[in-house]
């Protein structure tokens, strides 16, 4: 199936930004929007859209773009409909728009994305799993399975228990003023 957004390279997205006849909108999720972003993008999560909408301002076209392009893409039906103006998808995402030299805010400050941090700690405690399996005792192999059947969970129910653990670490706990 094809996406009903226009795809737009990088240049024209500038382009069209710096004419003001569009508004850049970023459908990551907040933890990813924090860590990186195209510079004046507006943070409209895709998991947010049925609950809230787009709530954008007055644009005659709207450009949403994510890290790569394909989640925009693949939900490009359900952003269309939401955003009553011309829509497009910014061609290669975030990536694309960083590889052409435009400009990018950074925090390093913010936290690392939640699926990144999953992906870490979820690859260490497999890893200490088969070290300490093979150097100490047999079960540690366990811890292996363990993690390994809790991204099976994960992925076949949308839970993650890891992730529930990691949001409550004192690195991902909002700073005060």
């Amino acid at each position: 199936m094809t996406s009903p957004l226009i795809s737009l390279k990088p240049d024209d997205a500038a382009q069209r930004l710096a004419d003001r006849r569009a508004v850049l909108v970023d459908i990551r999720e907040p933890d990813e929007f924090a860590r990186r972003r195209a510079r004046g993008a507006l943070s409209r999560p895709l998991s947010d859209l049925a609950a809230k909408g787009l709530g954008l301002p007055d644009a005659r076209e709207v450009i949403f773009s994510c890290r790569s392009g394909q989640r925009t893409g693949a939900n490009g039906a359900r952003l269309a409909a939401a955003c009553g103006a011309r829509a497009y998808v910014l061609e290669g995402g975030l990536d694309a728009w960083d590889a052409a030299g435009l400009p990018v805010d950074v925090d390093t400050k913010a936290p690392l994305e939640m699926m990144r941090q999953v992906q870490i700690v979820a690859g260490l405690l497999v890893l200490a799993g088969v070290v300490l399996g093979l150097v100490v005792s047999p079960w540690f192999f366990g811890i292996s399975a363990f993690v390994g059947g809790g991204l099976t969970l994960a992925g076949t129910t949308g839970f993650c228990g890891m992730a529930r653990l990691l949001v409550l670490a004192p690195w991902n706990r909002p700073r005060t003023a």
